[in-house]
């Protein structure tokens, strides 16, 4: 499999300062190891009140399988729109949660939001009273003062554009609106970071309108910009329609020669009652149904994705027709709550090849057995490896990997945090693979074999 998907980020090692973005041969960090990015939508305040996270927060997020955040920026604490002022306070309180991340071995991308401010999107787009060159000051505060921080990695720059009450079609406002605005802003981004990544989305359609059953319109026209990731939404219910989804996004990409990374995913629920009975009309396990669906394909296109929201249910809305309902993770009625709702976390916690030293070809998590398999083809050069396993989740009866022909290591938990080894070729080194419970994960130091094509298994039980 050629993945043409992605975002580039290094995990848990000092972080060089040049960033690139391929749209083929997979996703790369600067160490050049494959990567797949997931991780969480981090909200810094809700309904006026603000949300601190702290430090045992994101090694929260790590034991889900995240290495990546993505931070809502607020325009009205950040600019000169109407309603708006400079929040020194609140950048400051943005530092936390970078530092917090990094700290966890988390990266971090930043997205603006027209959250806190007086905005019309009719208005934005005609640019009369140089709306944009007010937008762009905003990013400037966000740009320069992360500038030499290597562990912020990229800037979503426009959040679900809308057309609104425009009389335009979706596709003019694409290609007359929207991607010289991209331009200009990349253009003023480059100034300050060219290394970093500049994340792009599409315009949001009103209510009621999509195009195959996809809210999002098409981009059909290229960008022209170097170090760019093309970062949509899916917030799909419809079987039917969420492979076809994926796979337009795919093309997408390659119109704008840029990987793909899956910026926001993950239909809402119900704030109560679904996780005993009903969602809407068909059943919590019909639910689960198109999560799985959504998650394997992305898994199969090489897709990393970040899901909404890392938060508690006092974060709700009126999303959905059957009652109030919410984005949030856990049940518990708080803004940072932990009480995990687990017909959707052990989905987003899912086992996967976090960060390979060589190619990954395929990888794929059979949710019924509880295998994940992944081919790769190994290249020790590249430093180590991590594979997320989520085994107090997934393996609870503790979990068996193979490499290739060369070694099979378990854990059982009866046995304590070791691996023990069950096979192993005379040239390969158990001592290469670690167990790390605390994050979940198996760190491969290096491969038994090198420059080989190889299959990893990870399957539950012990022999």
């Amino acid at each position: 499999m050629n993945f043409k998907t992605g975002l580039l980020i290094l995990l848990f090692t000092a972080l060089p300062a040049a960033w690139s973005s391929p749209a083929d041969n997979g996703l790369r960090d600067p160490e050049g190891r494959h990567v797949i990015p997931r991780g969480f939508v981090i909200v810094t305040s809700y309904r006026n009140t603000d949300i601190d996270f702290a430090a045992d927060d994101y090694l929260r997020m790590v034991r889900l399988g995240a290495n990546s955040q993505v931070i809502r920026l607020e325009l009205g604490k950040l600019s000169h729109f109407e309603g708006a002022t400079v929040d020194t306070n609140y950048l400051e309180r943005l530092d936390a949660l970078v530092e917090h991340a990094k700290q966890a071995g988390i990266t971090t991308v930043f997205k603006m939001t027209t959250y806190g401010v007086k905005f019309s999107w009719e208005g934005f787009w005609a640019n009369k009273n140089n709306e944009h060159s007010t937008y762009i000051d905003a990013w400037k505060l966000i740009w320069e003062r992360y500038q030499e921080e290597p562990y912020v990695i990229g800037y979503d720059l426009i959040n679900e554009p809308r057309k609104l009450t425009m009389e335009i079609s979706y596709d003019e406002l694409v290609k007359d609106h929207l991607i010289p605005l991209y331009q200009r802003i990349i253009d003023e981004h480059d100034k300050f970071n060219p290394e970093k990544l500049c994340l792009l989305q599409s315009i949001f359609q009103n209510k009621g309108h999509k195009t195959d059953g996809i809210q999002y319109t098409e981009i059909k026209y290229p960008v022209d910009r170097d170090n760019i990731v093309f970062a949509p939404h899916i917030y799909q219910k419809n079987m039917e329609f969420i492979t076809p989804e994926l796979e337009r996004f795919q093309n997408e990409g390659s119109v704008l020669k840029a990987p793909i990374f899956i910026g926001e995913w993950g239909y809402p629920t119900f704030r109560y009652g679904t996780d005993d009975s009903v969602f809407g009309e068909i059943g919590q396990l019909e639910y689960m149904k198109f999560y799985i669906h959504t998650a394997q394909e992305m898994d199969r296109l090489g897709m990393g994705a970040i899901k909404a929201w890392f938060l508690g249910s006092k974060s709700y809305g009126n999303f959905l027709p059957h009652g109030e309902s919410t984005w949030a993770i856990f049940t518990d009625d708080e803004l940072i709550g932990d009480t995990e709702r687990k017909y959707i976390t052990d989905i987003i916690a899912r086992p996967y090849p976090q960060a390979i030293a060589g190619d990954i070809e395929s990888f794929f998590f059979d949710f019924a057995t509880r295998t994940l398999t992944a081919k790769i083809t190994t290249d020790n050069s590249l430093g180590s490896s991590r594979i997320f396993v989520g085994a107090n989740r997934h393996y609870p009866d503790g979990f068996t990997l193979s490499i290739g022909d060369s070694l099979v290591l378990s854990q059982d938990p009866l046995h304590g945090d070791r691996l023990e080894v069950n096979k192993s070729h005379p040239n390969a080194s158990a001592a290469a693979i670690i167990w790390d419970p605390m994050r979940q994960q198996i760190i491969i130091e290096s491969w038994p074999v090198d420059k080989k094509s190889i299959e990893i298994k990870l399957s539950p039980g012990t022999p």
